[in-house]
């Protein structure tokens, strides 16, 4: 009986073997955070030193693999039955979808990453702080928040939808495998595949989680002169936690859905009141370019390397960092947009998940980090290169406050910021629950407020163990396992697709003669009745 209860349940191995690993590593941390920071830094080393052209060839042929997938015959396959429609409005899909695949991180890094390359140029492309260091500084930028992250997420979140809406899988990773692996998805190999997928998840939103907390932190000490210590980070991160555990006691179409759809009313706004006070022709100009750059050298950015001297500390700390972050979210926001996609086809998700979160990320990135390299030209804020040079997190406040109206928008940012904080935990909470439940669409209200409590034990231990370094170092860690795992799903999906949608037969030239008596090479039975391909393929369904 006991059995049964916990097999209905869904907690057993995954959810018992990823609490615990997760619950020792929050241990760690806050019983030897010099120790712990040791080992991830050793680690860390090593990945960036030997791993970081796989890194860049992995993101590479995600990007490929969706892009095809949308524009071949496959893009009309629908992501459920053929009677499924739509769960949400495409306003607040949408929504939903970005906060959970961006949520605080661009506001974080949209202002914070171009003045960032402006005085430390990658690859020595241009003199710090130049007219050409501007350039190169938007065209990284906009490579590193366009196209490739969120291909990362759509090749997770097409392939859950279509195993889960349409084959009628459990909203597991592990399930996905099952045309390579068979029935071993369901023992300890399937098992061990969702502990991974639970351990990246875990640790791709802590990063988040503690990024946000840094950026509170430090809008708070700009607008209100709170000091800027570790505790603060605590206290904000602890109330931040209550807060978005509340909205985990709701449901999706409640908490999740109102969070995102206030963000995405807000956020705008934001956007736009920036760029009619700011260097309006300057952040068009910088839009324009930057595209321009972005799209002719997309394919160098996507491979370099510089070879033989390599500069490990600068892709370490952005291009491998982000590619590796993208990867350890990419389990958490994949299941997430597979979630709320039922009834979608494979080109509207593409479409919906890679084109436009990007032009979103690039507008954002033009606006202010266009505006804020405007500054540091022409020196009414000298400061603020040097300023996120020390702590990105105050970036986008001492923007603000060169602007008209510091306080209030001060006050809105943060609002802002809180809400995107408090939606991406909640979304992790839904999509770790199901991971370490089973698949279970609406896991228990204390599983998903004990994965809470989880995230920000983890995203706690990573800031006090060393800020915003151990923060990139986590993310870097995880997503090494994880990227091995999404090209075994690139490959057991494309297997599916095409065992299962095969183009309609064409009549060969002599199909009338047979119609009407001559010979058929197909056979026909005692009946006369005619045996086609077609019915010999139980597998095999024509597209809709």
């Amino acid at each position: 009986m006991q059995t049964l209860k916990t097999n209905r349940s869904g907690i057993g191995v995954v959810f018992f073997v990823s609490v615990a690993l997760t619950a020792l590593v929050v241990l760690w941390g806050a019983v030897a955070p010099k120790n712990f920071g040791a080992v991830t830094n050793r680690l860390l080393g090593y990945v960036v030193s030997d791993l970081s052209w796989f890194f860049l060839l992995a993101a590479n042929v995600f990007l490929v693999f969706v892009i095809y997938l949308a524009l071949s015959r496959y893009g009309r396959i629908k992501l459920g039955k053929k009677n499924d429609s739509p769960d949400f409005g495409r306003l607040s899909w949408f929504a939903m979808m970005f906060q959970a695949g961006m949520g605080p991180s661009i506001i974080f890094w949209g202002l914070a990453e171009p003045l960032s390359h402006y005085v430390n140029v990658p690859f020595g492309l241009a003199e710090p702080g130049s007219d050409e260091a501007a350039g190169v500084a938007v065209q990284y930028s906009f490579f590193h928040w366009a196209l490739h992250p969120w291909a990362i997420y759509a090749t997770v979140g097409l392939a859950v939808a279509y195993f889960t809406h349409r084959k009628g899988e459990k909203a597991l990773v592990s399930a996905i495998f099952r045309p390579l692996l068979g029935d071993r998805v369901d023992g300890p190999v399937g098992k061990t595949i969702d502990i991974l997928a639970v351990l990246a998840v875990v640790f791709g939103i802590a990063v988040a989680l503690g990024q946000a907390g840094l950026q509170l932190t430090a809008g708070l000490g700009q607008t209100f002169g709170l000091p800027t210590v570790m505790l603060v980070h605590l206290v904000v991160l602890g109330l931040t936690t209550a807060a978005f555990m509340v909205s985990a006691t709701t449901r999706i179409e409640h908490g999740i859905k109102w969070l995102a759809n206030i963000s995405m009313l807000i956020a705008p706004l934001l956007l736009v009141f920036y760029f009619v006070v700011g260097p309006t022709v300057t952040q068009l100009n910088v839009l324009t370019e930057g595209i321009g750059d972005y799209l002719s050298n997309i394919v160098p950015m996507s491979f370099r390397l510089d070879a033989f001297d390599p500069n490990t500390d600068w892709l370490g700390s952005w291009t491998v960092f982000y590619w590796s972050w993208w990867i350890a979210w990419a389990p958490y926001v994949g299941m997430f947009m597979a979630r709320i996609s039922r009834g979608r086809s494979i080109r509207e998700f593409v479409g919906a998940t890679v084109l436009g979160p990007s032009v979103v990320s690039i507008i954002w990135i033009a606006v202010f980090g266009g505006a804020a390299l405007r500054l540091a030209r022409d020196g009414q804020a000298s400061a603020i290169a040097e300023t996120v040079a020390q702590s990105p997190a105050a970036g986008m406040f001492v923007f603000i406050q060169q602007y008209p109206l510091p306080i209030l928008l001060s006050i809105i940012t943060l609002v802002v910021l809180w809400v995107f904080f408090v939606a991406s935990a909640d979304s992790g909470t839904v999509v770790l629950g199901e991971l370490s439940t089973g698949g279970s669409p609406n896991p228990r209200v204390w599983v998903r407020v004990l994965w809470g409590l989880l995230l920000a034990g983890v995203a706690a231990v990573l800031l006090v163990s060393g800020g915003l370094g151990a923060l990139q170092k986590a993310s870097v860690l995880t997503g090494t396992p994880f990227a091995i795992l999404l090209i075994g799903i690139c490959v057991s999906f494309y297997k599916t697709l095409s065992r299962e949608h095969v183009p309609p037969a064409v009549e060969p030239s002599y199909s009338r003669a047979t119609e009407s008596g001559g010979s058929d090479s197909e056979g026909s039975d005692s009946g006369g009745r005619r045996i086609g391909r077609e019915e010999h393929s139980d597998e095999r369904v024509h597209l809709p």
